[in-house]
């Protein structure tokens, strides 16, 4: 699926909405920490709905986060995010 291609490593690929309280504030604190990422509308790219439908039960649930080991993160804290970047 296309839309659910790991990132380079170090970076990661977040799906959101524009509506997203809190994938604003995990935005902010990315560009913030230095972490490059690539952000998924899910609401407009074809696929990316059913990706993060699929990680999370069902649901469609943003912040989703796609780490370049291929596993995935919902609504995880910046602490996280630079945990499972650095392992």
């Amino acid at each position: 699926m296309s839309s659910a291609e790991a990132p380079e490593a170090g970076s990661v690929v977040m799906y959101s909405t524009t509506w997203c309280g809190y994938c604003r504030r995990l935005k902010t604190q990315l560009t913030r920490a230095g972490i490059p990422f690539t952000e998924v509308n899910i609401e407009e790219v074809p696929g990316a709905a059913m990706f993060v439908a699929q990680v999370n039960d069902g649901n469609q649930t943003v912040p989703t986060l796609l780490f370049p080991d291929g596993s995935a993160a919902t609504n995880p804290s910046l602490a996280q995010v630079q945990e499972r970047l650095a392992g």
